[in-house]
This record gives structure tokens, C-alpha cells and sequence, in this order.
């Protein structure tokens, strides 16, 4: 369940509150994302902090399908927004975004809790006054799990009792507060938080369970990313394989380069024959390659990429071609997404890849239906 927000002055205020405290936000894309934090509020576009370089900027973040998630209060609030270019405020490099016009929140009844916390120990206080050390299990921005280190005394502690309790998750979040016991099992002891946790506190914790969050997504996506892999004894699958629809072997080369140790990278000739055959065995992406080629040659290219398209998510690669006509023909040919290559671009194209590879294993579908337009990428 989400709360929608669609309020234009309570969205501005939002954001305007957010800028001022500069938080952290995350722009992700369906196949990439990227740590920024909110700068200012200009007119009606939205900027943020530039912390990638230009080209995974405009190649990254350059999409219709471009989403900002972010920290608020006890939850997290999620929108659609569209990348405008990229702009400097006072000295620093950010990202030009358009002003989101809905946000979704996060229903609150179900906090999200943090598993993968280290080792933290708590103190907690019964009604008695026993003072027991614990150790964090859970924690979350409405309460935590700890489980006590020595036996709790019979009749010590009941449901519905209040107790104090200190949590130092770190050197800036440290939890003191009384809390209502929820349940209680042996030694482990479920808590919500009774007091309102100020906002010192309440916004860096809320920002370290939302990086939790995010941190335990990336982690959940490349389990299933190597799940899959060829040789994975989980997969039981055919072998996959990348598809390069090129007639340039130096091409192959770089590619084999840039992409080592993702999958086998298997050069066709754009033939239709070749290319039909080759996705009978299931390869994870199709690169076609478009280089400054004739209408005939961009015309069988167009026909070759809607093959495959039935099948595969399909990257256009641009070699002597401008940034313009490459997004142009992306556009046209509805391919998932899109890069202007060069030797540099090898470690963005590489996050690329593994990201398309990724949301194409998720997605757990059969035949890969073409995406929308507003998928790829472009100058």
C-alpha cells in the first residue's frame, strides 16, 4: 500500500525541505543507479548533485524511465522524473531534474527493518529497574528486535510492559528512548519506540534504513545475477551468451574487453538466418552495432533488431555517429536502451550491461517484448 501525494505546494515544500538539509537521494534508472543528494529548487526544475561524470550522466540518467527515491520522516517517498540537462550551483556540478508532480510514500503501517546491521550491542532497563545488555537483531525507524544476553529473570518482563532502552548503531545514531515491549520470546525481545525520536535523530536514522534498503536490493539482484550465470549449478539453464550484430571484428575485441567475465560474447554477421538461429539458444542481450552506414544498411539493421526484440533486450552501440542521430534511431527502433561507444566507455558500458542482463533475468519471462522508447539512453 502507498500514499500518493499529488499536492504541488506540499510537493514543493517537500523537496524545498529536502534541499535545505541537502539529502541523500537515489536516481535509478531500470538498468543503472547512482547516489546524489539534493542541492536547490530553481524555478521548476529540481537539482541535485552531479557525483558521476558527464558521459554516465547523459548516458545514464538521460531516460524517460528515470525514478528518485528518498528519505523522509519515517518512510520513504518514491517519483518519476525527467532529466534536463546539467547545471552548476554555487561551484558544484549537479543534475537538472523536472519538478516531480506525485510522489508515492510509503504506507507506514509496516516499517522496513534493517537485518544486516554488524555488531551493535543495546542496553535496555526493565520496570524493575534490571539494566541487561543485548545484541541488535533488527532495527528499524518504529522499533527493533534484541535478544538479551543472559536469561531474563521469570516474571521480569511481560507484552505491554515499558522499558529504556539504548541503541548506538553508530557515532551519529544513537537510540535512547522508552519503548513498549511487543513480544517476547526467551531472550529476544521485540520493542516500539514510545517517545518521538527528534529530528536529529529521526533523519539520520531514516537515511540509514533507507541506504540499508537500497544496499539489500542491489544485493537480492546480483544473487539472482549469479544464480544464472553459466556453470551456476542453481541455474540448470543452456548457456547465455551476448549477442554483437556487427560485421567489425576490431569491435569484437574492445567488447570482449570491456566485458570480461559478464558472458561469452558471440560476434554474428547481420544476416537474419545467423541471428534467428543464434537466439534459439536463449543469449542474455543483443548489441546491435550502427556505425555511419547507409539507409539500406540501417534499414536490414531495423528489420535484424525486431527479431530480436521478441526475444532479448537489445543495447544500440554507435560507433562515427553523433550523439543526435544515435538517440534518434533508439527512438525509432525502440531499443531497450543505448550507448556512443568508445574504449573509455568501457567500465560505464560494463554497468550497463549487467544491469539490462539483470532486470531481463527478474523480470523471470519468457520471449523479452520490446520496451518502450522511453527506455533508452542518449546524448
Amino acid at each position: 500500500m502507498t500514499t500518493t501525494l499529488k499536492n504541488a505546494e506540499e510537493i514543493h515544500e517537500l523537496l524545498a525541505q529536502a534541499c535545505t538539509r541537502r539529502e541523500l537521494v537515489i536516481l535509478a534508472t531500470p538498468y543503472l543507479r547512482f547516489e546524489s543528494s539534493f542541492v536547490a529548487i530553481e524555478g521548476k526544475e529540481l537539482h541535485v548533485l552531479a557525483t558521476m561524470d558527464r558521459d554516465d550522466a547523459v548516458y545514464g540518467l538521460n531516460t524517460g524511465a528515470l525514478k528518485m527515491r528518498f528519505p523522509l520522516g519515517l518512510g520513504f517517498l518514491e517519483a518519476s522524473v525527467q532529466m534536463l540537462g546539467l547545471g552548476l550551483q554555487d561551484g558544484r556540478r549537479t543534475v537538472r531534474l523536472t519538478l516531480p508532480k506525485v510522489l508515492q510514500e510509503n504506507d507506514q503501517r509496516v516499517a522496513y527493518r534493517v537485518e544486516r546491521i554488524g555488531r551493535v550491542e543495546a542496553t535496555f532497563s526493565t520496570p524493575k529497574s534490571d539494566l541487561f545488555t543485548a545484541t541488535l537483531l533488527d532495527l528499524s525507524v518504529t522499533g527493533a528486535r534484541i535478544h538479551a544476553h543472559r536469561d531474563l529473570p521469570e516474571g521480569s518482563l511481560h507484552a505491554g510492559d515499558q522499558i529504556l532502552v539504548t541503541i548506538p548503531v553508530n557515532e551519529e545514531i544513537r537510540i535512547q528512548t522508552s519503548a513498549l515491549v511487543r513480544h517476547l520470546r526467551g531472550r529476544t525481545v521485540g520493542i516500539q519506540y514510545q517517545a518521538q525520536l527528534g529530528p536529529s535523530l529521526q533523519e539520520p536514522l531514516s537515511r540509514w534504513v533507507f541506504l540499508r534498503r537500497e544496499e539489500e536490493r542491489d544485493r537480492l539482484a546480483r544473487r539472482m545475477e549469479l544464480a544464472l550465470r553459466p556453470g551456476s549449478p542453481a541455474a540448470g539453464l543452456p548457456e547465455l551468451s551476448i549477442l554483437l550484430i556487427s560485421a567489425d571484428p576490431d569491435l569484437e575485441h574492445d567488447l570482449n574487453a570491456a566485458l570480461d567475465g559478464i558472458r561469452t560474447l558471440v560476434r554474428l554477421a547481420p544476416a537474419a538466418q545467423s541471428l534467428k538461429e543464434a537466439l534459439l539458444s536463449k543469449p542474455s542481450l543483443a548489441i546491435f552495432h550502427v556505425g555511419g552506414a547507409g539507409l539500406d544498411e540501417r534499414r536490414r539493421l531495423k528489420t535484424l533488431m525486431e527479431i530480436a526484440q521478441r526475444k532479448v533486450p537489445t543495447l544500440l552501440l554507435g560507433t562515427a555517429l553523433d550523439g543526435a542521430a544515435l538517440f534518434e534511431l533508439a527512438g525509432e527502433w525502440k531499443a531497450s536502451s543505448a550507448i556512443s561507444w568508445n574504449p573509455e566507455r568501457g567500465p560505464f558500458l560494463q554497468r550497463l550491461v549487467r544491469g539490462m542482463i539483470r532486470r531481463h533475468m527478474n523480470a523471470g519471462e519468457g520471449p523479452m517484448s520490446p520496451l518502450a522508447p522511453e527506455h533508452y539512453l542518449g546524448d
